[in-house]
């Protein structure tokens, strides 16, 4: 297991990777209210705010067994509502085996519309940047980001997510930052299941042919870490679509609050050793001279095995007339990538400012949400509700 030790030397080196310049001031103060959505269930069977759970969710011993005995895999009423997410720890569910066979969650695709691929206000296209490896062993160099992975109705499914600083409990965060439709499937689906993170997932980076006879040590260094509430935004949950980006990609967020599945008393910074912080309401991307986006591509030509990134200007990209711009750069990475961060040096720290949501079709580049009052918003939420935990 890799020491909490080297793991925040590590953190401390993180902000060498950018070579990253920000032209603005700080975050906003901004706290206007908004919609937003948050799931959870207890052991007691209620989400909050002492709302039932639907038929089916376990609730005791015995429904538990049958949960994981396939229970899970009943979609015919699929969970869309706050109350109606449920996500029991299922221990091994998540070998190293089924880890591997999990397919990417494609980055939404979109087709260029006019030289600017977007509407009005977009620049014009990025210049394709090919992605590159980030050096291994990732807990020495990447430590906050991770692989998450989830059930759906095609299968298990992998997208990618960040360890984000909580201020309700500094150095013992607990929170992930990753996509929206990484677990809710918008308008036309409801909440994904068995959701789990592995932070520095294939530590070594081997390849993916190898990973089911990899020791679990090297695979998942640190554990897996299964989300007991989630938040995301109420307009990915009314707007978003899976199949391809549009207005609700502006809003394509979530925050995880996870715990272990060994069930240690550690929090998953105490356990890592690292973690980003968000910077909300950050300049918009003409205010940013670069960033660089990380996450495990699993569509060809990769193969999810190993955490690549890439280092670009953003510009902006505007898919629905009334919806905030989003962030885009050039990059080659696929579907996999969707939920990973992007990331500035910011007063000398390693700082999310946004996250992988659409890509082009030809996978040229990327485009990920502005972190604006919405984003604040969900994150609050999940940040309070464990205040005092």
């Amino acid at each position: 297991m890799p020491s909490i030790r080297r793991s925040t030397a590590a953190a401390a080196a993180l902000t060498a990777l950018l070579a990253v310049t920000v032209t603005a001031c700080g975050p906003s103060d901004d706290k206007a209210a908004g919609p937003g959505s948050s799931a959870a269930a207890n052991s007691e069977g209620r989400g909050d705010g002492g709302l039932k759970l639907p038929k089916g969710v376990p609730t005791s011993i015995d429904d538990l067994k049958k949960w994981k005995d396939g229970g899970w895999q009943n979609w015919d009423e699929w969970a869309r509502k706050a109350q109606d997410f449920a996500n029991p720890i299922i221990k091994d569910h998540w070998k190293n085996e089924r880890l591997a066979k999990a397919k990417a969650a494609p980055e939404l695709g979109v087709k260029a519309t006019g030289a600017g691929g977007g509407f009005g206000g977009s620049d014009p296209e990025p210049r394709p940047v090919t992605a590159e490896q980030v050096a291994r062993p990732y807990h020495q160099n990447m430590a906050p980001v991770g692989k998450i992975f989830f059930d759906s109705p095609k299968g298990p499914m992998v997208c990618s997510g960040t360890i984000v600083e909580d201020p309700a409990h500094p150095g013992k965060s607990n929170l992930v930052w990753t996509a929206g439709h990484c677990v809710h499937s918008g308008k036309q689906g409801g909440w994904m299941r068995n959701i789990v993170f592995v932070p520095s997932y294939n530590d070594n980076g081997v390849p993916m042919n190898q990973v089911g006879n990899t020791p679990s040590q090297q695979i998942t260094p640190y554990g897996r870490f299964w989300a007991d509430w989630i938040t995301t935004s109420g307009e990915w949950i009314n707007m978003g679509s899976e199949e391809s980006g549009n207005g609700g990609s502006a809003y394509d967020f979530a925050v995880l609050h996870v715990k272990p599945e060994n069930g240690s008393g550690k929090s998953l910074q105490e356990t890592v050793g690292a973690a980003a912080q968000v910077w909300f309401n950050a300049p918009s991307a003409d205010g940013i001279s670069s960033l660089k986006a990380f996450g495990y591509p699993a569509a060809p030509p990769y193969d999810g095995a190993r955490m690549m990134a890439c280092l670009d200007r953003p510009g902006r990209l505007v898919m629905e007339q009334g919806t905030p711009a989003m962030d885009r750069i050039g990059c080659t990475m696929t579907g996999g990538t969707s939920g990973g961060g992007w990331f500035v040096n910011h007063g000398g720290k390693l700082t999310l400012v946004s996250n992988t949501s659409i890509s082009s079709n030809a996978h040229t580049w990327l485009a990920g949400p502005h972190l604006g009052p919405e984003a604040q918003r969900v994150f609050d939420a999940i940040s309070q509700k464990f205040a005092n935990q």
